[in-house]
């Protein structure tokens, strides 16, 4: 017998989305977990060159400067990697937030109400906390409150897979859906909070190659040597003009449309990236960068930026027991174990009891409890936001950077042991979300749900 509709106010929250979404998120969480995998791995590697006898070899590389100083782009080798590489990683984080919003989990209100509010209260409590620590420190310390904000989704997707969980899709949809929201918080907390000198000729300068960019984009022209050079300019106008140059690969990635066109639906010849008719589905604009852009950013450009960003001369046990002496880096420490699972677990609990919805068949509490957990793994953007708070190379931010990765490595400890414990139940889910008895190309599961 069929279950009866749920009553119009009593939606369920976590559930499935449609099964091409399921793909498509599949896909992107199978290259993030090799990329989390390479930043894990940077991350080690720059932790033991900079504590090993070469340790100078190391910092000389790190310090190194290259470029061209007329242009405001003679820059040290680790700025190249956080102003430069990192704009690609934001790029991606901007055509994904384009397409959530567009066509995605957050473009209809009822499916985005909870994970935008979740990463609201995964900013705002993490801040808090931090804040409250650090508060009697004066306004230098202060300025770090931005840093345990962030989720790293590579870094927790290669926790999920060190411990070989199953988390069901909804799950999964949620976990990306919430790193996603987070990137746009902390896209705007860099572009608001963390500039400095703003120049507004450069600004206004920098709309020229945006707007040609947005242009050709718009016109589905996707050949690198026109749209290379116009974001190269963009980037570099907007770092001259004060504001974080990684701000300019999320304006980049907003002007790119989503929608598949008719454009987009021609036949193209046989090899060429997103197929038209005979050659599989046809892909949009967005989804054609992202799938050439997206192996660049988590297979080189994070890894690299962690490489360099992540390199810090503990100095042993006693090195480790001083920084995280430090209220900055305790507040950190503080803000991502805790801030994070109570910010994201009581935002969605609150969210959903004064909706009156529901979690979604076969989930419980505590598998929010342990996302909430993982939440809290913040690397990549938490270190970019402590050198633009501190200063590379600076006390507070050697100790941001120890209380970080601390931080992180504690909340996915906690969270493994939440989510392992959960195990056997998601192998079952996952089990169903893969049974297909009609041998039709797509599950049973998701033809009951509708969501084929």
């Amino acid at each position: 017998m069929a279950k009866p509709p749920l009553p119009s106010r009593a939606r369920p929250v976590f559930s499935r989305s449609t099964y091409r979404e399921y793909l498509r998120i599949t896909a992107i969480l199978r290259l993030e977990t090799v990329g989390g995998a390479l930043l894990l791995a940077a991350t080690a590697a720059a932790l033991i060159w900079a504590n090993s006898p070469a340790a100078g070899a190391y910092f000389g590389l790190r310090d190194l400067e290259l470029g061209f100083e007329p242009w405001h782009l003679r820059l040290s080798v680790g700025h190249w990697a956080s102003d430069g590489l990192l704009a690609i990683f934001f790029f991606i984080a901007g055509l994904e937030l384009k397409r959530e919003f567009v066509s995605g989990e957050l473009r209809r209100p009822s499916r985005a109400v909870v994970p935008v509010t979740a990463a609201a209260g995964g900013v705002a409590v993490p801040a808090i906390i931090y804040s409250a620590v650090t508060w009697s420190q004066g306004a230098e310390a202060l300025r770090g409150w931005a840093i345990p904000t962030a989720t790293d989704i590579a870094f927790a997707l290669a926790v999920l897979a060190v411990i070989n969980t199953h988390l069901p899709a909804a799950l999964r949809t949620f976990l990306l859906t919430l790193a996603v929201v987070d990137d746009l918080i902390a896209i705007a907390i860099i572009a608001f909070f963390y500039s400095a000198g703003l120049q507004p000729v450069f600004l206004l300068a920098a709309l020229v190659p945006l707007a040609l960019f947005a242009l050709l984009v718009q016109k589905r022209i996707s050949h690198w040597y026109l749209l290379v050079p116009l974001a190269a300019a963009t980037w570099a106008l907007v770092h001259a003009s004060g504001i974080h140059a990684t701000v300019a690969g999320v304006l980049l990635g907003f002007t790119v449309p989503v929608l598949v066109s008719r454009q987009d639906r021609r036949p193209v010849r046989a090899g060429a990236a997103g197929q038209g008719h005979g050659g599989g589905p046809a892909q949009g604009m967005a989804e054609r960068l992202e799938h050439v852009l997206r192996p660049v950013s988590a297979g080189f450009a994070v890894p690299v930026f962690a490489f360099f960003s992540a390199g810090v001369a503990i100095g042993g046990a006693a090195g480790i027991a001083s920084a995280l002496a430090d209220p900055v880096a305790l507040g950190i420490v503080a803000a991502l174990v805790a801030g994070k699972a109570i910010g994201v677990f009581g935002a969605t609990y609150a969210v959903t009891k004064t909706t009156r919805a529901k979690l979604d068949d076969g989930l419980k509490w505590i598998d929010v409890a342990g996302l909430s957990l993982l939440a809290g793994v913040g690397f990549t953007v938490s270190l970019l936001i402590a050198e633009l708070s501190f200063g590379p190379g600076s006390v507070h931010d050697d100790h941001a950077k120890v209380a970080i990765l601390a931080g992180s490595l504690t909340a996915s400890a906690i969270a493994a042991v939440v989510l392992k414990a959960r195990n056997r139940h998601y192998r079952r889910v996952e089990l169903e979300e893969k049974r297909d008895d009609d041998g039709d190309g797509v599950p049973d599961v998701f033809e009951r749900t509708g969501q084929g």
